[in-house]
């Protein structure tokens, strides 16, 4: 399950429990929905946990300077070609 789906754990658990007047035979929609915010609270916690393990810091790239480029002036006669 990822982040998305925690979220919405927390977001149907308040729902159920903050925003219903619902009354079903055998069935605590309050408490339902606290543990559905618990179970969602636990799996962001658990997620981030995962997802900072895997953040791996790259070193950074070496620079690596290039020698400086020589321009030659070409007049046609001396590139080598008309010699």
């Amino acid at each position: 399950m990822g982040l998305g789906g925690c979220i919405i754990l927390i977001a149907v658990g308040a729902i159920l429990t903050f925003a219903t007047d619902w009354h079903m035979h055998g069935v605590n929609l309050t408490v339902v929905g606290l543990i559905l915010m618990a179970v969602g609270l636990i799996g962001v916690a658990t997620f981030s946990g995962i997802a900072r393990r895997r953040r791996v810091v790259m070193p950074p790239t070496p620079v690596v300077e290039e020698e400086p480029r020589r321009h030659h002036h070409v007049d046609g006669y001396s590139d080598g070609y008309g010699v």
